[in-house]
């Protein structure tokens, strides 16, 4: 059924609030009426599939009596190809500590609940609920474009990052190996890259890795949310086990790639009593590095974050989210530059010294990986004429 969607305020990255959510403020806008069948979303993450903001109609699913969403196929992944013209994407957000970074996909398939990047489904017309963890758009001509763009005489090497927005290692990857090709050329020009995902798939491209590592050109953060099983196939429903995660980071540390653990994203009351035992364990298998991210809730993940929530944990669904507001200020998401991936307020101060005191006392933050850059070299290409003198 599709309704005109009515006008409403949006909500920029740099700022301000979409409208009330849930548990206070007023009732949501939709979504949690619109929570499609479990049979349908079965080992999916998101519970709704609502239409994104730029569309002018607002459609959802309603049961008009007859059974006819019974009927309905559960739903499949399916991937579509896209020739990107560019593959760098460059940022200047002063609260990151890179200035370009690479999506060989976009969407994941892991599922993660709580992903700040389901709302860049709404710019393809898609929704970032389900439609963001089942229709996955893919760049086979990912690698090339590197090339190229490495190439360019007017190229200035610095870390490029990799799995900051959508995972490069997502079950889709074991057929694309897209990700596997960006590396080869990183290697091959001698480029730095930084890498973040939670999959064990990670573990396949060793070969390249601790080449690479050798050189200084590399370092790896493996995300690690939670250590409890069920608390993780809750949240993210196919991303890989939080034990196996674990031992990724042991091999990738006996390969000699420098790896971190990113605590991402800290949920209050959820997920929060267990920063000091994942740095424990991530420590014990290698680990030298450390970080973490409050939960953020931009545009369309505050209310799919907030109707899982609610369906998983209702008894503390309520303080999660008081919790969460203390620390944006009584908003669900303040966006604002240096707090909106750490809060603000007693809570969020509470979770710095937290985490601080846990990398001290288990050896990690104590010494950063520096990648070189002065290695990077632009190979021949073909119809160059090679220089005499090398």
């Amino acid at each position: 059924m599709a309704r005109k969607r009515p006008a409403e305020k949006g909500q920029a990255e740099t700022g301000g609030e979409a409208g009330p959510g849930l548990f206070g403020r007023g009732p949501a806008a939709g979504p949690a009426a619109g929570i499609v069948g479990e049979n349908r979303r079965r080992g999916r993450g998101a519970l709704s599939n609502a239409t994104g903001r730029f569309e002018r109609l607002e459609r959802s699913e309603a049961d008009d009596g007859w059974g006819g969403l019974d009927a309905l196929a559960p739903f499949a992944t399916t991937v579509i190809e896209e020739r990107a013209k560019r593959i760098i994407a460059r940022n200047a957000s002063p609260d990151i500590s890179f200035d370009r970074s690479i999506n060989p996909y976009q969407g994941c398939e892991h599922g993660c609940v709580y992903c700040f990047a389901r709302p860049t489904h709404a710019y393809y017309g898609l929704s970032p609920g389900l439609d963001f963890e089942t229709k996955l758009f893919a760049k086979p001509n990912a690698a090339a474009l590197l090339e190229k763009e490495l190439s360019d005489p007017d190229y200035t090497p610095k870390t490029i990052a990799i799995g900051t927005n959508t995972d490069p290692y997502q079950p889709i990857e074991r057929q694309r190996r897209i990700m596997r090709q960006l590396l080869e050329v990183l290697d091959r020009f001698s480029h730095p890259v930084g890498i973040v995902t939670k999959s064990t798939l990670i573990a396949r491209d060793l070969d390249i890795l601790s080449r690479m590592a050798e050189r200084g050109l590399v370092k790896a953060a493996v995300s690690v949310t939670s250590l409890d099983h069920g608390l993780s196939r809750a949240m993210e429903p196919r991303a890989a086990a939080p034990q196996r995660r674990i031992e990724t980071i042991r091999l990738l540390a006996a390969a000699g790639v420098p790896t971190s653990v990113m605590v991402a994203p800290v949920i209050p009351a959820l997920n929060d009593a267990e920063i000091e035992h994942i740095l424990m364990s991530a420590a014990s298998a290698g680990a030298t590095e450390a970080g973490y991210i409050l939960l953020r809730l931009p545009l369309e993940v505050r209310d799919l974050f907030q109707e899982w929530l609610l369906a998983n944990f209702p008894d503390r669904a309520a303080k999660v989210l008081s919790i969460l507001r203390g620390m944006r200020g009584g908003k669900d998401y303040d966006a604002t530059w240096g707090r909106r991936m750490r809060g603000s307020g007693p809570y969020a101060w509470l979770l710095g010294r937290r985490f601080e005191l846990a990398a001290k006392r288990f050896g990690l933050n104590e010494k950063k990986a520096r990648l070189r850059t002065d290695l990077f070299t632009r190979p021949p290409q073909s119809g160059e004429q090679l220089s005499l003198f090398a």
